[in-house]
This record gives C-alpha cells, structure tokens and sequence, in this order.
C-alpha cells in the first residue's frame, strides 16, 4: 500500500507505531475478553487470560497502543488510513477460519430457523454470525473503494469509517450472539462497541469534514 501513496511516516516509525499496535491489540482483546462472561471470573488464571480474546478489544487496545506510541514520538498524521484494506482483508480470513472451526470457536449465533441457518454439529440450525461478518467486511471495502473513485478521504477519516462501520456493525450482530447480558440488555462487547462509538463522535457530528471539498 505505501507503494502506492505518499507515506508520511518513516519505515522507523512505522515499525515503533506497529509494535505498540500489537503491544494494544493483546491487552485489549484478552482484557476485553475476559470480561465476556462475568461470572466466569472467580475461575481467573493465567491460562483463562490467554483463552479469552475478542477483535473489538484487540482494535480498541491496538488504537489506544497506537496514540500512545504517536504521541511519544512526534506523529500527527493518520497512520491508520494504510492498513485499512489490508485489515479487511485479514478480518476475511479470520472470520472464515472461525467459520470453519465450527463450535470449537464460540463465533456462531442463536438458534433460528431461517432458510441459511447452519448447524455447527450439535443438530441445532443457529445464525452464521461469522459469515454475516464475512459479508459485512466484503461490503465494506466495496463502498470504501467505491467511493473514494469519486472522493478523496481527509487525512485519517478512511479509518474512522472503518473503526465506526465495525463497531455499529458489532452492536447489532451481538443481539442474535450467544453472550451474557446485564439486566439492562447488553453486553460486555456492546457497552465497549458504545464506548468506542462515544470517542468517534465527531465522525457523526461532522460527517462533511471527513471527504475533502
């Protein structure tokens, strides 16, 4: 992707702002993670630390990492713009191995009766949750790529639409998902969805400023 633009980041930094990305992405996701099943908790270990994980954390944790290793080191510009198509490309194949894993992953939705709903094993016909996310992802980087053959994204707003699509996208899919819900009717992922959503506001506030005149 750099090939093809005018990267204003050096490869050095590039690489520190990737580390802290990788450094976010694990804290968030195994923190958000753990935070799944609330009642779970009083089990906490090592070992169940590492085998709860979620991408709306391992995003959120990976934006935090970033911004922070930016800030330390000078970096005003979007770094985030580049990885955008890459980023859907990965979450594809994500997505269609938690497909394929079946039960084992714990990706599928609720029981239905809808012509398309699949059983995973058990005889129970349940929403294909990771492939309405597959066709979400695909979606996505058409409009994305559509549109910007007509308009051109301000510097970071490419991302933004990518962070605010999965995010709202996350909120409503987890509604026929298999979680645990707070009395007040949502749950961990989604109060974190919303949290992500409240630091984008600007992005539903000023959507004009996010295309170039």
């Amino acid at each position: 992707m750099r090939k093809h633009s005018n990267d204003q980041i050096s490869s050095n930094d590039r690489l520190i702002i990737f580390i802290g990305a990788a450094a976010g992405a694990f804290l968030g996701s195994h923190s958000v993670g753990i935070f799944e099943n609330p009642p779970m908790l009083t089990h906490f270990s090592l070992i169940y630390f590492m085998g709860n994980k979620t991408i709306v954390g391992g995003m959120l944790g990976g934006l935090i990492g970033v911004e922070l290793v930016k800030k330390k080191i000078g970096i005003t510009v979007s770094s985030g713009d580049l990885i955008v198509y890459p980023l859907i490309l990965a979450m594809i194949i994500g997505r269609t191995g938690c497909f394929l894993a079946g039960l084992e992953d714990g990706t599928y939705g609720i029981p239905s009766n809808l012509p398309w709903a699949i059983n995973f094993g058990d005889g129970i016909r349940r929403h294909p949750t990771n492939l309405y996310e597959i066709l979400f992802w695909m979606l996505l980087w058409i409009a994305l790529y559509s549109y910007e053959h007509y308009r051109r994204f301000t510097n970071g707003s490419r991302f933004k639409i990518f962070m605010v699509s999965y995010l709202i996208f996350r909120l409503l899919i987890e509604f026929i998902k298999p979680d645990y819900f707070f009395s007040f009717g949502l749950s961990v992922i989604q109060l974190v969805c919303i949290a992500g959503l409240l630091y984008y506001y600007k992005v539903f506030l000023y959507p004009s400023k996010l295309t170039e005149p």
